[in-house]
């Protein structure tokens, strides 16, 4: 797993510096970015005006979506009722447009009783990210959960059978159906589906502090919710299912209602990759 170290910006006031050096933040300011915070046990962190949770050892996180605006405010109150702020600066990115001819029209205008499995999945999905508790899975880091060639990316528009649609959230992994899925990181099963009409079959695992991982097109689910899962633990197999022009791993992550990036939390696929 890659973190990176980042400075602290700008606080509010020169007497709460001595305080700020309680506040430490690993990972990448940039759009898509996930970001590890640890502050004085009992503190309080806002992030934009949002109160963020933080751990009874004083760990939280913070994200930023494909979009986020170019700063964002961390505001810390810790137990001693001293305050401040530090004002992040987010980086931009750049990102691809996709073009995708030939697919059913079923698939890129979906039919009345299409849309009601739709909303229903989508119910289904958000029901499974709004837990939010203290296990820190995060904390041990993530890997690759497939091996293959890299055929989508984070951020990327696009366009079916001429119509732009909504921008991908997550990491293709291309591979042939039935390869293996693993845990990327511990965590609780929260959903498993076999059928959504976007995606297929679908499970989400959530690591905690409202982060979860989702795993779409799956051929094949080999857990069960509620469960518990460690990393590198096989809990699928790549598949073809829902709406998808060849077998592959969708990877998506979520920091509450935060898309993020996961590429930014593994090491670059290994070279020689099929």
């Amino acid at each position: 797993m890659r973190w990176w170290v980042v400075a602290l910006l700008t606080v509010s006031s020169p007497e709460l510096i001595a305080a700020s050096s309680s506040l430490v933040l690993d990972g990448p300011m940039i759009q898509g970015g996930l970001v590890v915070g640890r502050v004085t046990p009992g503190a309080q962190v806002r992030l934009d005006g949002q109160r963020v949770q933080v751990s009874g050892n004083g760990v939280f996180l913070i994200g930023f979506g494909r979009d986020a605006n170019r700063v964002a405010a961390l505001d810390v109150t810790y137990p001693g009722g001293a305050r401040e702020r530090h004002s992040l600066h987010i980086e931009s990115r750049q990102y691809q447009i996709q073009r995708i001819d030939g697919l059913p029209p079923r698939k890129v205008v979906p039919s009345e009783q299409d849309l009601k499995r739709i909303r229903h999945a989508n119910t289904l999905v958000r029901q499974a990210r709004v837990r939010l508790d203290e296990r820190t899975d995060f904390l041990q880091g993530f890997v690759w959960p497939a091996r293959g060639r890299i055929s989508g990316v984070y951020g990327s528009q696009r366009i079916l059978n001429g119509k732009p649609r909504r921008p991908h959230f997550g990491v293709d992994v291309a591979g042939p159906v039935g390869d293996p899925v693993v845990a990327p990181a511990p965590g609780i099963v929260t959903l498993v589906h076999d059928d959504m009409f976007f995606s297929g079959g679908t499970l989400i695992v959530d690591h905690g502090h409202g982060l979860s991982s989702s795993f779409l097109h799956l051929s094949r689910i080999l857990v069960k919710e509620g469960q518990r899962v460690e990393q590198g633990e096989p809990i699928a197999e790549i598949g073809a299912t829902g709406r998808v022009t060849g077998p592959h791993l969708d990877w998506r992550m979520n920091w509450m209602k935060v898309r993020i990036d996961p590429q930014l939390l593994v090491e670059p696929m290994p070279s020689g990759t099929r």
